[in-house]
């Protein structure tokens, strides 16, 4: 089983560059591309602001290619990467074809694209329909993923696209490609109000799971934590990938556990989290 982790929060440290070196040195098999400084959406004004990030730029691809030879002289590879959100902004959506396009210049197999939050399979299907082609053409799979919502009266998470077994399934059989899969966020599965379980979701996606987004929480907030300092329980989960036989790479997305380290020390973090990878991979192993 081999382990790989997002470079998102280490980019901000240091760079994207010096992330996949550091990434390499702690232990990892594989990097996750995040491309979210392809285009920088503001929330509170819904709109996409301008970026001078090498991903904005008409060398974009030359960038990608740039990271993947950075991975390879320091023996890992790019496995997965996930594309800008939220997709509801027609600005995001037409960065998704381009971040496509740099998953397969980086090497990457599969690219997560979220749902729109507060649309059906059917019509989140017109996305991906829209983008399956060109994700052939370049040999890459687009994996849907599991989302959430937030109740501020409730204070806790509530139904979004792709939140429950039957929503998640019907999304990717909406499809129905070999070429879209699902990529299950362990930690939104554990939330409170979420109306479901990782173990659930796993075993209802069966075949259909092919990625997964691996982080910690405290059975309430999505925390994006580091494994195994916090409230979910690994071993049951563990047990069900191991059940449907499970074949992907187990891929963390904690990517709040860096906030605490700096560019001097980001590598003892980076450590850690390889540490919590390996721990997950050696217990798939021995069962």
């Amino acid at each position: 089983m081999q382990i790989s982790t997002e470079i998102s929060s280490a980019a901000k440290i240091i760079g994207e560059e010096k992330a996949i070196e550091c990434i390499a040195k702690a232990g990892f098999d594989a990097w996750d591309f995040s491309m979210f400084s392809m285009c920088k959406y503001d929330w509170g004004t819904k709109s996409v602001l301008a970026t001078d990030h090498p991903l904005s730029s008409e060398n974009y691809l030359a960038f990608a290619r740039k990271l993947k030879q950075i991975g390879l002289d320091n023996g890992i590879h790019c496995n997965q990467s996930h594309a800008p959100f939220p997709v509801y902004s027609k600005d995001i959506r037409s960065y998704l074809k381009r971040a496509i396009e740099c998953t397969a210049e980086a090497g990457g197999k599969i690219c997560v694209i979220h749902p729109d939050n507060f649309k059906g399979p059917e019509e989140n299907a017109e996305m991906y329909l829209e983008l399956l082609p060109f994700a052939k053409e370049y040999g890459v799979k687009l994996a849907t993923e599991n989302m959430w919502c937030w109740d501020n009266e409730l204070d806790h998470s509530t139904f979004a696209a792709c939140a429950t077994p039957k929503s998640f399934c019907e999304h990717v059989d909406a499809i129905h490609d070999d070429f879209m899969v699902a990529c299950l966020d362990i930690g939104h599965t554990e939330m409170k109000g979420s109306d479901t379980t990782a173990v659930e979701m796993i075993k209802a996606l069966d075949h259909r799971l092919a990625a997964l987004h691996i982080h910690d929480n405290d059975k309430w907030h999505d925390s994006h934590q580091i494994p195994f300092s916090m409230d979910i329980d690994f071993m049951p989960i563990i047990k069900a990938l191991k059940e449907i036989d499970y074949k992907g790479y187990f891929t963390l997305e904690a990517d709040c556990y860096l906030k605490a380290y700096n560019a001097d020390n980001v590598l003892d973090g980076i450590k850690h989290l390889a540490d919590s990878a390996k721990k997950l991979a050696d217990m798939y192993e021995r069962l």
